[in-house]
């Protein structure tokens, strides 16, 4: 029983991980849910005109790395709670210290 025990252990040290915390903007218009995957994942803020909802702080395993369908899954299932159509990204950082961070702006547009 003792060398399952230690294989599992092992097992799940070696997953990939990405965990998320919110941050809801204060005296912006609520919206129920959307659809996660009608949330679009954008390289760069829009130029079209749009509401930011909040932010979406990730962080992520270094080593293994998760793969980008992940990571992205895990910023269109956090945004659609606010009811948001999109998040873009505006930090994405990796330092020894913190490991790495990647901080989105869910938006909704006009």
């Amino acid at each position: 029983m003792k060398p399952l025990a230690i294989l599992l252990v092992l097992t799940l040290a070696a997953c990939a991980y990405v965990d998320a915390r919110t941050t809801q903007y204060v005296g912006v218009a609520r919206f129920p849910p959307s659809d996660p995957d009608s949330v679009k994942v954008l390289a760069a803020e829009p130029r079209e005109r749009f509401d930011r909802l909040g932010e979406v702080l990730l962080d992520m395993s270094l080593d293994p790395k998760p793969p980008v369908e992940d990571i992205e899954r895990k910023l269109r299932e956090e945004a659609a709670k606010w009811g948001a159509n999109a998040i873009y990204v505006v930090r994405d950082t990796i330092t020894p210290a913190d490991g790495h961070k990647l901080i989105a702006i869910a938006i909704r547009f006009r």
